[in-house]
Formats: C-alpha cells, structure tokens, sequence
C-alpha cells in the first residue's frame, strides 16, 4: 500500500494528502517532517546515519540521526519520538528531546517544513539494518571538514550551519 502524507497550502492549511512519491516530485506539495540529531553526552560530537540503499530519494545519503515525514494527524514531537523509536529502537520521554530549530526546504525535488529536535544520548542503538546501513558519532571537524561536506545533501549541510550558529556545535 502507497505511502499517503498530508499536505498543506504556503499558509500551513491542511489541503488534503498524497502519494509520497507525488510529493518527492512536485515542490508546491507542502509537507512536514521532524528530525532528530543525537549529541554525544560527553560533547565530542553528534550522530549522523548512513542510509541504505534503499531509502529515500537520494540513495547512499548522510542524513542527521532519525528523521521522517509526519503520520496523518501526528505532531512534530510525537513524529521525533515515533522515528527515534523506530529506526534507531531509542525510546526516550517528551522532554527528553529540546526543540533546537525549524528549517523550510523548497527546491525543485521537495517543499518540507522540518522540525529538528535534539537528544542527548550515547546509546545503545539498535538501528534498523532495512533502513540504515551505519551510525556513528561525527566529532565537529569531521562534519565541517570540506571535504566531507561533498558527502552531504544540500539541506543536511545547511541543517550543520544552523546547528553551528545556534551554539549546538
């Protein structure tokens, strides 16, 4: 069975839902989406994945720790707890997790509103082998080394800037 998010008008208005993969293909198809970046508890760095093959619309890419559109009538956190609890088996309480920022995502592949929380934890992580194929900590000169940033997408190199702005890095 299709994957089926809701969608929203540029004033955040519910419109209606459609197929994930219309939505992967057509910017004006507002969606939302919550992410969650694991900090390290001693500071030393933070939690990227390696998805696998088979994930997503860029295949092979480094995204920040958990991360997924939000299920029909599902709130940000809740969605953060939900992908948390399902990619990485991490189950954590609400205020476990800090609101760090809200990032807005128009290109011509997609148009997401994403909700990055955070969440101090060292694990233990048992990550989804189907959806994930590597986790580790990155310390901060590894993410921002140039030459590494090649390894990323445009919205997670931007998602780091912010993170470094806001002090979080």
């Amino acid at each position: 069975m299709e994957e089926l998010l809701d969608i929203y008008d540029a004033s955040g208005n519910r419109i209606g839902r459609a197929p994930r993969r219309q939505c992967h293909g057509d910017p004006s198809l507002l969606h939302h989406t919550a992410h969650v970046v694991v900090f390290h508890p001693d500071g030393s760095g933070v939690l990227l994945q390696k998805r696998a093959l088979t994930k997503d619309i860029q295949p092979g890419k480094w995204d920040t720790a958990v991360g997924g559109h939000l299920d029909p009538g599902e709130g940000y956190l809740e969605g953060a707890l939900r992908e948390l609890r399902e990619e990485l088996g991490v189950t954590v309480e609400k205020d476990a997790l800090r609101h760090l920022f809200d990032s807005h995502i128009r290109n011509e592949i997609e148009s997401e509103d994403v909700r990055v929380f955070g969440l101090v934890s060292g694990g233990p992580f048992r990550f989804q082998r189907s959806e994930i194929s590597e986790i580790r900590f990155w310390t901060k000169m590894e993410l921002f080394a140039p030459e590494r940033q090649a390894e990323f997408t445009p919205n997670l190199v931007a998602e780091l800037e912010l993170l470094r702005e806001g002090g979080w890095l």
